[in-house]
């Protein structure tokens, strides 16, 4: 003998429905999204980074080199960046943006201080300060 627990018949339920689905694939969508646009942003700050970085290293072999051959603000070089950047120099490469910016150097002068020797074309990778370079 079978003893009904209930008087309905039971249900098998097999799968999801349509609303349970689309509410699945439009919170992965929206998990997508904020991933693509949080890396976007890390790439474009690493990029200003890079960038800083670079126009301070070459803030830095400038001084030294101005240290070394006892050079002021001011002093006029013929080819300052050629006696900076190149084989054997204080820097062996010429620095490229990694945002394909452009870098603009300073005059064939000893800047004086608080000026930086190269410049980025992007106004974004300009440092706000160089106090301490």
């Amino acid at each position: 003998m079978h003893l009904a627990l209930s008087s309905q018949p039971r249900r098998k339920d097999h799968g999801l429905t349509l609303i349970e689905v689309t509410l699945v694939i439009s919170v992965l969508l929206g998990l997508i999204a904020f991933t693509f646009i949080g890396t976007t942003a890390y790439k474009r700050g690493a990029d200003r980074a890079i960038c800083i970085v670079q126009v301070s290293t070459g803030q830095k072999a400038l001084r030294s080199f101005c240290n070394l051959h006892e050079y002021r603000p001011g002093d006029s070089l013929p080819d300052l960046k050629g006696a900076l950047i190149g084989p054997g120099r204080f820097l062996e490469d010429e620095p490229q943006c990694p945002t394909n910016g452009s870098y603009s150097y300073y005059n064939n002068e000893v800047p004086p201080l608080g000026t930086t020797f190269m410049r980025c074309s992007l106004e974004a990778h300009t440092p706000t300060t160089t106090y301490s370079w």
